[in-house]
């Protein structure tokens, strides 16, 4: 069975259409060196790996190209994709990968330390991590924002958020004012930007001076049947990209903080979606020092509906195998006995 899978793999490789935007998966990992990250401080770059982060002296970035080759990291295949996960995806998909003790120990970082600060939670979704800020601060002072009604009307309905403001919009184009939030909070949301620096450029711009960006996002797999499919699904970023984009956008004292599920012991081969917590600062008041092209994907633009139905579907597909990896994490934490590695 292993063996068929192997080959139905490769031939989907070969045979996936460049329209797709599928450029395929380095499936023997030969670019992929272990890591060690621990942390990140002004413009140097704590890390134990074989490869280093370089320093950038650039404030120019390009945009990223608009084809991509993971399917649902655009905003439009994004839209639909929760038009229907929104309807479990607190009792199916947090379970597995988002529980609320892997929550607070990922908010613990942003240092949600005052009732009275001004906080966004971009990406908000169904506010299941606006369940964890409002411990800290006060709902009224909290604004969800999100791309997909469907996700924010479960958020609606969640009583402890009633007096959050909850509104739809862009995580690359952001409705506030330049200087105006203590905190930004993203968690489950940067897989699906298009152009995730820009994202981060303005986390960067809407935060006060001083104010901490926190974003809570997947770590990509090692193992290949694993990273094949997220390569397939959506942004799996490498824990040195996370650094690059905060340092990019102007963060100073940017530091990840590995998370996962307790029932994984540490196993991270397999990728997480909720993988790791990164935090930086804004050095400065005013917008980021980045300057960056126009934006990779107009969504006004009309899609050819068959292209956009067949990337839904073979990323819905690929979604699937990682709701199965946390169950069989689940089974092998069962089964192998305490102390031993799985």
């Amino acid at each position: 069975m292993a063996s068929s899978m192997v080959s139905g793999v490769e031939k989907l490789i070969r045979v996936a259409p460049a329209a797709l935007g599928f450029s395929g998966s380095d499936l023997h990992g030969k670019h992929f060196p272990k890591l060690g990250l621990v942390s990140c401080a002004g413009n140097g770059v704590n890390i134990r790996a074989r490869s280093k982060i370089p320093v950038l002296r650039c404030s120019l970035a390009e945009s990223r190209p608009p084809s991509q080759p993971r399917f649902i990291q655009h905003k439009k295949e994004a839209y639909w994709f929760y038009r229907f996960l929104s309807i479990v995806y607190d009792h199916v998909i947090n379970p597995g990968h988002w529980t609320e003790d892997m929550r607070d120990e990922a908010l613990e970082p942003a240092e949600l330390t005052s009732r009275n600060m001004i906080v966004v939670d971009v990406g908000g979704g169904t506010g299941f991590t606006t369940l964890g800020i409002v411990k800290h601060v006060d709902a009224k002072n909290v604004t969800i924002l999100d791309q997909s009604p469907h996700q924010l009307a479960k958020a609606k309905q969640k009583e402890p958020l009633k007096d959050c403001k909850i509104i739809e919009g862009d995580a690359e184009d952001l409705p506030f004012r330049t200087d105006y939030a203590d905190r930004y909070i993203s968690a489950g949301s940067i897989e699906y930007w298009p152009d995730p620096q820009r994202g981060i450029r303005e986390a960067y711009r809407v935060l006060k001076l001083g104010g901490k960006a926190c974003i809570i996002g997947p770590v990509h797999p090692t193992f290949w049947l694993s990273r094949f499919f997220a390569d397939m699904w959506m942004l799996f970023p490498k824990e040195e990209e996370y650094i690059e984009w905060f340092q990019k956008a102007g963060f100073k004292d940017v530091k990840l903080k590995r998370i996962g599920p307790k029932w994984y012991r540490g196993v991270r081969r397999h990728g997480l979606i909720m993988g790791c917590s990164v935090t930086g600062v804004k050095p400065a008041s005013g917008d980021s020092p980045l300057q960056i092209g126009p934006k990779a994907e107009d969504v006004s633009k009309p899609a050819n509906p068959l292209v956009f139905l067949l990337r839904f579907v073979l990323g819905a597909m690929a979604a699937t195998y990682f709701v199965l990896v946390p169950i069989y994490m689940w089974l092998k934490d069962q089964i192998v006995p305490k102390g031993q590695p799985i």
